[in-house]
Formats: structure tokens, C-alpha cells, sequence
């Protein structure tokens, strides 16, 4: 057991696509969310965190590196982060007893997938979907450490080959990919309660993420969800075109072999979406319950935050890439060892801060290239956080990885009139985005083809009133985005936007 103070364990959870709104320190008690709600009455809850971009590559590049997505080079999925460029774990030192045993479980998305790299000692992998996008001279006939954990319990897949996401959907929660990493979490806690070296493990869920499929499909009654408040403000006139594709596509093809016409198709996705979370949840009660059962947890932060979120009937619009709240915006929540009260920061915040801040609790300095903030005092000394400190989200075109079978493609084209020619579809399709959130409430999002978003979060949380169109704005709306403009020359972000 890690025995030296100045050198505390990291556990660092997360999930993929899991709104913020999930959990009561949210405001949301309707999910049975006992263990992360547990760890949030003893954690600093963040309550507006905001990812660095809202897909998996890009959002995860920057968990990993404290680099924003245009810097690191992850600025769509399944670009692979440069090995040239370093994660926390070849930020901390490995050598000697009071060297860092680092280990990475779950999901990764930055390439190579189930190959230990980055300097991570331990790797155990759970995708087999990815193959297609490693480097040159990676074995692709190679599986996952969670296959052939299928395949020694009798369970083959379907093709003779690779299971899919929805077939190990499908099967029951013991064979499932949370209680595969619980049962690796929990083995680990105990070989390294005995060898008194420090450690960082990192736990990634692939759940709430698509397929929304699930041995708790029908925990929740779908009558007994929560519409999001603003399900009835689909996209309109108003609204960028990209958005309006999405809900059109939506209307025309459902998710997940379910339709997504009326209110009662919607709260049939949302339920299984609630049941995933809760799935989640019992498995991170397991990892927790084991820390603790080994004496680690009086040495170990915890972290539990998710990738990005998930619009999951918000406007009417699903899955993530939107700046909407419900997208952009993601749990985070902070544990210091011997932590028992709650403390609530308000202040907006970045995941780019989570590898500055987690070097300095574990008492290591932090490279200079870093690029965001550390917010160690701010869990520390309980301070509310940084007053005039704006956050910045990016989008750099389409990507949402590999094809799956939940996700179908729309024709679009008997809807040229209302969305326009194949031509404007694939330039909207295509553009760049830069948002920045400001502390007073604000949130710009400034299009390279002009198609802007200017909501006052203050006034409007649910994001139904577009102000971009009003002439009374524009001023508001020429400061932000010379805010964004000196955050871009902060970054070296070369992308160009609008004029307007």
C-alpha cells in the first residue's frame, strides 16, 4: 500500500456520452445513481464543464494530453495522438518505489486501441472496432483483453471473428463491458495494495454511448422519464443548417432500431439511456467499494467525469458534435482522500484543466506547454474558482467515427427545399466552429460560413432563444468573438471564421 502522503493514487473514471444532467448533484434524482451521487456529496462538483470539443477523439485528446484538439492534432475522431505527443502518465515519474504504476482500462479512441502505449504500463482493452484506423504494421487480427474474456466464458461472436457493440449489448450485465472493467479494477486494487508503489489508473466506460442497448433496457418505465424542457424548440429558420440536418435525419431513420417521430418514441430512448447510466454506476460502485475495501481510498484522489455529453432528445437532436449545453457540457466531479462534505464550484471550467490540476494534487510539476489551468487551489482551499475566466469549445468539421448499424444515413435529397443541395449540406457538414462560454453567461459560437449562435445562459439555460439574428447583438457579439480571436493567436489556431 502507497504509504507516502506527497505521493497520493489517482483513479480517474470516466464514461463516454454522459450528459451532466445525469446525476442529483445535477439536479436530476430520477435516476438511480447511488455510488456517483455518493461520491458527489464528498467531492468538489464542478458545475459547468465544458469539453474542448464534443466528440470522442477530440474531447479525449485533451483529458489525456491538457491540450486543446488543434494542438495535439486530434481535431477529428480516430486521428491517432501523435506518440511524440505526452500524456499524464510520461508526465509522472515510474522509477524507483516511489515511481508511478500507471495503468489504462476501457475505452480509448486515440489510436492503436488495444496496444499499451503513452506510457501506460498496464493496458486493458475492451474495443475491437477501431482496427481499421491503426498505424502501419499493427497486427489487426489481434482482439481485445475483453474478448477473449468472452470467448474463455463460452461466448463466441456471431461472425466467427469480432463482436460488435450491439451483440455485446445484448448479453447479460455479467458478461458485459462494466462488469469486465469492474472485475479488472478490483483485481488491480489488490496486486497494488501489496507493493507500496503509487499509482494512476485510468477506468473508461464505453456506456451511456451508442448502441443505447442494455441489459436495463426496461428499468425505467418510459412514461416515467424526463422530457428535456426544451424537446419542443426543434431547430428552426434560425438555427444553423447542420442542426436541422440532424433532426431531419432523425425523423427520417430513428436510432438504435427505434423511431424518433413522436414523444413516446423519444421517451423510449431516453429510458434506455437512463438505464445505461445506471448500469454504469452499480460497476462504479464495485471499483469504489474496492479501493476502499483495500485501504486505498485513504490515499487515492478520485475523479469521475465523461468525455462529452449527449443531446439525447434536447431539441429534439441526438447524439453529441452540437454546442448546446447538453452536449458540450459534462459531469466532474473531485474526491481528495479524507474529503466528507460537498464543495460546489460555479465558475466555468474546461476539461483541458483536468491535466494541470491533477499534476499539482499529486505534488508534480507541470510542463510548460500545458494549456490549461490548474485548478488545484480551487479544490484545495474550497475557493469558488477563477471570476473572469472564459472556456473555449471547438468543432472541426464532420467526423463521428465508424460506421455502426444504429446510426443510418437519410436521404436528404426530397428535402433540398427545406435543407438545400447536396453541396450546401456537405459545406455545412464541413464547417469549423469556435464557442466561447463566458463566466457572466454568455455563449458565442462563431461558424466559418456565417451560420452563428448567440444565446445569454443567464436568461436562457435551454439555449430556445438564438440571438446571433438580432441587430441589437451584434456588439455582444463582436466582443466575443475578439475574445476568440485572442485565443486563437493564445493556440496557434489557424482556422478562419465568418466576417460579420
Amino acid at each position: 500500500m502507497n504509504r507516502n502522503p506527497d505521493r497520493p493514487n489517482l483513479l480517474f473514471i470516466f464514461t463516454d456520452e454522459q450528459r451532466f444532467d445525469t446525476l442529483a448533484a445535477y439536479g436530476n434524482s430520477r435516476i438511480d445513481m447511488p455510488n456517483l451521487n455518493r461520491l458527489a456529496e464528498r467531492s468538489t462538483v464542478f458545475e459547468r464543464t465544458y469539453d474542448t470539443q464534443p466528440v470522442c477523439t477530440p474531447a479525449r485528446s485533451s483529458i489525456m494530453t491538457g491540450l486543446t484538439p488543434h494542438t495535439n492534432g486530434c481535431v477529428r475522431n480516430n486521428i491517432p495522438l501523435d506518440l511524440n505527443v505526452p500524456t499524464i502518465a510520461e508526465m509522472v515519474p515510474t522509477d524507483g518505489t516511489d515511481g508511478y504504476f500507471t495503468a489504462y482500462h476501457g475505452k480509448w479512441h486515440l489510436g492503436d486501441e488495444i496496444f499499451a502505449q503513452h506510457g501506460f504500463r498496464e493496458w486493458i482493452s475492451i474495443e475491437d472496432m477501431y482496427r481499421s484506423h491503426y498505424r502501419e504494421g499493427r497486427d489487426r487480427t489481434l482482439r481485445s483483453d475483453y474478448h477473449h474474456w468472452l470467448v474463455e466464458r463460452g461466448i463466441e461472436p456471431e461472425d466467427g471473428s469480432t463482436f460488435t457493440r450491439y451483440e455485446t449489448a445484448k448479453l447479460a450485465e455479467e458478461f458485459s463491458k462494466p462488469a469486465f472493467l469492474a472485475e479488472n479494477a478490483t483485481r488491480f486494487f489488490r496486486e497494488r495494495s501489496g507493493d507500496g508503489k503509487p499509482f494512476l489508473l485510468y477506468v473508461n466506460f464505453l456506456e451511456p454511448h451508442t448502441p443505447f442497448f442494455g441489459p436495463r433496457n426496461n428499468q425505467y418505465p418510459p412514461e416515467d422519464v424526463l422530457i428535456p424542457p426544451n424537446f419542443g424548440n426543434p431547430p428552426n429558420a434560425k438555427q444553423p443548417l447542420r442542426q436541422r440536418i440532424n433532426a431531419r435525419q432523425l425523423l427520417e431513420e430513428g436510432h438504435s432500431d427505434l423511431p424518433l417521430v413522436t414523444e413516446a418514441d423519444w421517451r423510449k430512448i431516453i429510458a434506455r439511456y437512463w438505464g445505461l447510466c445506471s448500469q454504469v454506476d452499480t460497476h462504479v460502485g464495485r471499483i469504489l467499494d474496492a479501493l476502499a475495501e483495500t485501504g486505498l481510498d485513504e490515499s487515492t484522489i478520485v475523479v469521475f467525469t465523461s468525455d462529452h455529453g449527449e443531446m439525447m432528445g434536447s431539441h429534439r437532436l441526438m447524439p453529441k458534435t452540437m454546442m448546446f449545453e447538453e452536449s458540450s457540457r459534462i459531469p466532474m466531479l473531485v474526491h481528495l482522500p479524507g474529503q466528507t462534505e460537498q464543495h460546489r464550484v460555479t465558475t466555468p471550467v474546461s476539461q483541458i484543466d483536468l491535466v494541470p490540476t491533477l499534476l499539482d494534487l499529486l505534488n508534480q510539476p507541470k510542463p510548460d506547454h500545458l494549456e490549461g489551468e490548474s485548478l488545484a487551489d480551487v479544490i484545495r482551499l474550497r475557493k469558488d474558482g477563477t471570476e473572469h475566466r472564459d472556456v473555449f469549445i471547438e468543432w472541426n468539421g464532420r467526423n463521428l467515427g465508424a460506421r455502426v448499424p444504429e446510426v443510418k444515413e437519410a436521404d436528404l435529397r426530397p428535402y433540398e427545399r427545406e435543407l438545400g443541395t447536396p453541396q450546401e449540406i456537405a459545406r455545412t457538414r464541413a464547417a469549423h466552429q469556435r464557442t466561447v462560454v463566458t463566466p457572466d453567461g454568455w455563449k458565442f459560437s462563431w461558424d466559418e460560413f456565417g451560420e452563428h449562435e448567440l444565446y445569454h445562459l443567464s436568461e436562457d439555460p435551454y439555449e430556445t432563444q438564438n440571438l446571433a439574428h438580432d441587430t441589437a447583438a451584434r456588439g455582444t457579439m463582436r466582443e466575443l468573438a475578439e475574445r476568440i480571436k485572442n485565443w486563437q493567436k493564445r493556440t496557434g489556431d489557424t482556422v478562419t471564421l465568418a466576417t460579420f
